[in-house]
């Protein structure tokens, strides 16, 4: 199934249930009103939907309405967790040397994760709005996942059936302040402004098979001011798999029902095992400005792109092997805080 959230201007807006096409949507009030109700009471409410969705896909729903994206927030407007993973370790290796710090050998097998602000998600199409250009403005495609209650030091096995939802992230990041935030010792802060996600989030079973051992295995779509920036594969080079990154979450605590954990930058290196090509060069691109401004400064010694600036656009969006979009685009423009 696929679910959205209606901005009715009210915290947490109104849950619609929407059709595999993308293109009509149903309120479900009777069975919940918002996605958080639905998460918490799961395993009762959400096979109440199923014969209804099938309805939905094949048109016969007479309560049923054209369905606008624009007039859709995030899948979670705000969220009890918001925890990001860094899975795909060959961004996690360019960003760190790009700040002159070396990987530890422990982050091949201890995930990296950081428990971001979950309480103001902006709404896939809104502005980012930034206080100035010098912060380092950067855009983060990734992918998320939301789960209900999630009890404490569950096995990654045990993890996996406590995901219920898919979702796109962009996970804004100001790169001028995260190495004195880090130097601190007590991680990111304002570095790591308000994230967005897709209007769209789906069960793991709408994949079909591009959902296999906890990984999305489709490329991601990145454009930038309407340009083609990155399609990276999702699956092959996520080292620890969403159910992993679960069990990470849950190791000391548990979870409740609305957690969202995210996958970290989708990111791949290049054939020859280096960082990876621009398109320009006849490789997948990239997700994020930073890995492309250190592979710049490896190749040609000298970084040409710069972090974004007002009035920049960033387009993050995911297809099927049909071409169809799956979660809808996450849009946003970068826009300067009024003074």
């Amino acid at each position: 199934m696929k679910f959205a959230t209606y901005q009715d201007g009210s915290r947490d807006g109104t849950l619609l249930l929407v059709s595999r096409d993308l293109a009509r949507a149903v309120k479900v009030a009777d069975v919940a009103t918002t996605l958080q109700a639905l998460l918490e009471d799961w395993t009762s409410l959400a096979p109440k939907l199923e014969q209804r969705y099938a309805a939905l896909n094949d048109g016969t729903l007479t309560d049923a309405f054209a369905l606008e994206c624009q007039a859709l927030h995030s899948p979670l407007p705000r969220s009890y967790q918001w925890a990001d993973g860094s899975a795909y370790l060959n961004h996690v290796q360019l960003v760190r040397q790009a700040r002159g710090a070396e990987m530890p050998e422990t982050f091949w097998h201890d995930p990296l994760m950081y428990q971001g602000g979950s309480d103001s998600f902006l709404a896939p199409g809104a502005d980012i709005v930034c206080v100035s250009e010098e912060h380092g403005i950067d855009f983060e495609g990734e992918i998320a996942v939301i789960t209900d209650d999630v009890p404490m030091h569950v096995s990654p096995e045990q993890a996996e059936d406590h995901i219920r939802l898919l979702m796109l992230v962009n996970d804004v990041s100001l790169r001028g302040l995260i190495p004195g935030e880090l130097a601190k010792g007590f991680g990111f802060f304002q570095a790591k402004p308000s994230s967005s996600f897709s209007p769209i989030a789906v069960t793991p079973d709408e994949l079909g098979d591009a959902w296999q051992q906890g990984r999305v295995h489709l490329p991601l779509s990145v454009h930038l001011n309407g340009e083609k920036f990155g399609e990276p594969e999702s699956g092959p080079d996520m080292i620890f798999s969403f159910p992993q990154l679960v069990a990470h979450a849950a190791k000391t605590r548990p979870l409740g029902a609305g957690a969202i954990i995210g996958s970290g930058t989708v990111s791949n290196p290049g054939k020859d095992g280096g960082p990876g090509k621009p398109i320009s060069e006849g490789g997948v691109g990239y997700s994020c400005l930073a890995e492309v401004r250190m592979v710049e400064k490896i190749l040609f010694d000298e970084i040409r792109t710069p972090f974004m600036r007002f009035g920049d656009r960033i387009r993050i969006e995911m297809f099927d092997r049909d071409g169809q979009s799956i979660f809808g685009a996450i849009d946003q423009q970068v826009t300067q805080l009024d003074a």
